[in-house]
């Protein structure tokens, strides 16, 4: 629901009706018409019938159905590559004569035809936005139709140099922000749910809570992703103290820490282009120049992956989920997070296994946990486990209730990132380290048997945590990601 909605907004944004003319209810569109209008897109040689062409063909794309759209996407796929034999005219000339010219040419022979017609439509008001909205219901398809995966490889490069760093603006929302933004940044909230306009003004309009978005010039009052930030006097281990709306604001002025605690993505069409690691960055980077008692830049991120990794960890003949923990599992009701039994067992269980998940559970040789992927790849280090940390019904089952903090310190970001991406080297705190380590893998006991202990996973030996200030990598099978 919400990926349509989306879909039809930006689409609706487009409203130059000199250009585009009033929306109408999708039509159907003969195949033959519909590729005539394709083709007719690299026929314009001018400006001004290039842009004619772009408005009609984003005109009628808006009004198809379901079916047209699929069909375009198809024709994009099949008849709009490179040219073949230009293509091997070029490839020729270059292996006859190596040369700056022909390597040109040879570049402008590989270029899919398609990608000049992604440009010519991105010069059109509201070009960008309709390419958003199209690439969102392309990926949609790719399920179904793999073939249409050459058209999202080009659209994904061209949004990567349309939407680099330097074309961002980094915006702060706050309670005075037009309606329609805040309006939007309720909509898109994709990990706390904002219940309404006064939960909102709560986590934007005191003085202890921040709210910083990227912008682009050409998606207006569109947000591309959003975090929200708590400054607080300790690096918390829950989140209903920070969402609660009966707690007391601080003076920022006497806050220690900055909490990243939601952070959302707000365009579909645009997955697979970074943004989060520059946002971070730049809303840390400008909180320490206003705020000079700030010390501690960590995040509060949900683990979404822990219980299914969990449950199938469990039923592995070789597995890091002991015989105790699986009578633990077996034995857990609704509501067992209230049950002071259940809770500690559940918490000598847990918080162990989500250390051992987020160091050791590899999927093609990098972190398992998407959030993880996301803050380890930006240069955080894993800093803190806590239990009990989102007992909401979503983190209850997503993650059993586990929540960690992955902690930003702005002098070893870079080298952090470095040793991750070259050397698949996490950063981790010595504490979650030692948890991880206290994890044995061994082989379920068979009937009558105890179970036999492989070697330790781990090679490090130290038993002493150092100071939580000097950052510890421990070396990982993960490869360059």
């Amino acid at each position: 629901m919400r990926q349509t909605s989306v879909i039809n907004d930006l689409l609706s944004t487009i409203t130059d009706n000199r250009l585009f003319g009033e929306r109408r209810k999708p039509r159907r569109t003969s195949r033959r018409d519909l590729a005539q209008l394709i083709e007719s897109l690299l026929n314009g040689r001018g400006e001004s019938s290039s842009l004619e062409r772009a408005a009609e063909f984003l005109r009628a794309y808006r009004d198809l159905d379901s079916a047209g759209r699929t069909f375009v996407f198809r024709t994009l796929a099949a008849d709009y590559g490179p040219e073949p034999e230009r293509l091997a005219e070029a490839a020729e000339a270059y292996l006859d004569k190596p040369s700056g010219v022909t390597a040109k040419a040879l570049q402008r022979a590989a270029e899919p035809r398609r990608v000049e017609i992604f440009r010519r439509l991105n010069q059109v008001q509201g070009g960008t936005q309709a390419l958003v909205a199209m690439r969102c219901e392309l990926i949609d398809r790719l399920s179904n139709h793999p073939d249409l995966a050459t058209v999202d490889d080009d659209l994904k490069r061209l949004f990567a140099a349309w939407f680099n760093r330097g074309f961002l603006m980094l915006r702060e929302i706050s309670w005075q922000t037009s309606a329609a933004v805040l309006e939007k940044i309720i909509r898109y909230e994709a990990v706390h749910a904002i219940t309404d306009w006064n939960d909102l003004r709560r986590r934007i309009d005191v003085p202890d809570r921040r709210l910083f978005g990227f912008f682009h010039p050409r998606l207006g009052d569109e947000p591309l992703i959003f975090v929200e930030v708590a400054l607080t006097t300790e690096i918390p281990r829950a989140i209903g103290p920070i969402l609660s709306g009966e707690r007391e604001p601080i003076d920022p002025q006497s806050a220690t820490t900055a909490v990243f605690y939601s952070i959302s993505n707000c365009q579909d069409g645009l997955r697979g282009i970074s943004f989060g690691s520059f946002l971070i960055k730049q809303v840390a980077t400008d909180l320490a120049n206003e705020l000079p008692n700030l010390k501690n830049f960590v995040t509060l991120s949900p683990v979404p992956g822990f219980a299914k990794w969990l449950s199938e960890e469990t039923a592995r003949p070789t597995s890091a989920v002991d015989e105790a923990t699986r009578t633990l599992l077996r034995a857990l009701e609704d509501g067992w997070v209230n049950n002071t039994a259940q809770a500690k067992a559940a918490e000598a269980a847990f918080v162990p296994l989500t250390a051992h998940y987020l160091l050791e559970a590899k999927d093609h040789g990098r972190p398992r946990d998407p959030v993880a992927r996301f803050h380890l790849g930006n240069g955080a280090r894993l800093e803190q486990i806590n239990f009990a940390g989102d007992v909401s019904p979503r983190g209850l089952a997503s993650a059993y209730g586990m929540m960690v903090n992955y902690r930003y310190v702005l002098s070893e970001v870079e080298k952090n990132h470095e040793a991750f991406v070259n050397e698949g080297r996490i950063a981790v705190a010595p504490a979650v380290s030692k948890l991880a380590r206290s994890v044995k893998v061994a082989e379920r006991a068979p009937a009558g048997g105890p179970a036999q202990l492989p070697p330790p996973t781990r090679t490090d030996t130290r038993e002493v945590d150092e100071p939580p200030r000097d950052t510890v990598t421990e070396s990982t099978e993960a490869p360059t990601a």
